[in-house]
């Protein structure tokens, strides 16, 4: 039964997450923590391995229809910024694991950092109207927000999440359509820099062989689905997905911070 759920959830998330391009990480993570199925570092592994899968297969789909385009001048700086800040995020991560008298402690803090980016990226989102916006244009800047969002995306081994979506609209004045498509792409940097880190430090920790297989085919058939469907999808509809992606993620996230 444990082995449905874990591919079920990774199926949702990977379909919702290449539909919005929050990357399904930030549904994975908070959904197993709350059910305790596992530690949190092998939860992050495996989140981060689901996400990785779906981001690879969900960029090959945006580039290859060409309806979407990522744009290189400024995705692809803030993708390398991304890179390097997820290998600083997972060693933070690490630092913290190792250093935590109580593991718990842990999945608590990020469940907060969780908390907190999801108040922030909700209250964006809803406002973001009322906002300027801004259309950056330097490299320099474009890396160092890229770094910001690694960091923080897999410090939390969610991929990438709202935040990425947040700040494409808010710095490059993207619509949803086109922060989904550039958020992917950021994420599936990221994620390749931490999954690398982790594999060649030896920091990978114990989880079930089977669970990873399950949920990163999940991740590869909803990715593919998600792209599918995200096609057919009106731009306001997209954005009515993502705002009742982002309301679920901050009750499972004040949930699992134990804050109701």
């Amino acid at each position: 039964m444990i082995y449905l759920v874990f591919f079920l959830v990774s199926l949702g998330a990977s379909i919702l997450g290449s539909i919005c391009g929050i990357g399904g990480g930030i549904i994975i993570k908070p959904t197993l923590d709350s059910l305790q199925v596992m530690g949190v570092a092998s939860i992050s592994f495996l989140s981060g391995c689901t996400v990785l899968t779906m981001s690879m297969v969900s960029v090959y789909k945006i580039m290859k229809a060409g309806q979407v385009k990522i744009q290189m001048n400024t995705g692809t700086p803030l993708a390398i910024g991304a890179a390097v800040g997820g290998v600083v995020g997972s060693q933070i991560f690490q630092y913290i694991k190792a250093h935590a008298q109580d593991p718990a402690a842990v999945g608590h803090t990020q469940s907060l950092v969780m908390v907190g980016m999801m108040v922030v990226v909700l209250f964006y989102t809803i406002f973001s109207a009322k906002l300027i916006s801004f259309h950056v244009k330097s490299k320099v800047v474009c890396a160092l927000l890229g770094a910001a969002l690694g960091i923080l995306s897999s410090f939390l081994g969610i991929g990438g999440g709202p935040l990425n979506l947040a700040v494409l609209s808010l710095f490059f004045s993207m619509d949803t359509r086109h922060a989904a498509a550039n958020s992917l792409y950021i994420i599936l940097f990221s994620q390749s820099a931490s999954f690398l880190v982790t594999l060649f430090t030896g920091a990978v920790p114990e989880f079930l062989p089977l669970a990873l297989m399950l949920m990163v085919g999940g991740g590869l058939i909803g990715g593919n689905l998600g792209s599918l469907i995200n096609k057919r999808l009106q731009e306001k509809q997209v954005r009515v997905l993502y705002l009742c992606a982002c309301v679920g993620i901050l009750i499972l996230s004040f949930h699992n911070a134990g804050l109701f």
